[in-house]
């Protein structure tokens, strides 16, 4: 049997109760920032790159909280992190990494963002991310531990 592949990505929150998402592009769903990690890449720097290369977003490695590995398809899964932000206007997020969509445009991945209400993630992101946002992974739990433990990023 084939190994699993890893993804690993970001839950970025702030207190608002929101999670931001970025519009997966000519896609119906939302998704989180998030990737696959390559050879020699840890979860953790691989979550940071996808970070930056999806969103644009700058994050702290040291300030980012392990959350685990989840089963998210079924030949990948899933590591996550989460991270406290001051809110920030998410017109400003750009995205530089790119594919290579039907019609062979190069176009980015991602192609808006917003920050979205906890209680509307389940309609904006497929079924997989949904599955682990409400099962494995509590967002209010989240949010209460990043409120408490963590420095803000």
């Amino acid at each position: 049997m084939a190994a699993r592949v890893l993804s690993s990505g970001i839950l970025v929150m702030h207190a608002g109760a929101e999670l931001l998402l970025a519009h997966a592009t000519g896609a119906r769903h939302w998704d989180l920032p998030k990737g696959l990690v390559d050879d020699g890449e840890s979860p953790r720097e691989a979550a940071v790159r996808e970070a930056a290369e999806e969103c644009g977003l700058t994050i702290d490695p040291e300030k980012l909280l392990e959350l685990g590995r989840f089963a998210y398809r079924p030949q990948k899964d899933l590591h996550l992190f989460a991270t406290l932000a001051e809110w920030f206007d998410p017109a400003t997020c750009r995205c530089t990494s790119q594919f290579r969509d039907r019609f062979g445009r190069m176009v980015p991945e991602a192609d808006a963002f917003e920050w979205t209400p906890f209680e509307a993630v389940a309609q904006r992101c497929a079924k997989s991310m949904t599955a682990v946002l409400s099962g494995p992974v509590s967002l209010r739990d989240v949010l209460e531990r990043l409120l408490t433990n963590s420095p803000r990023a």
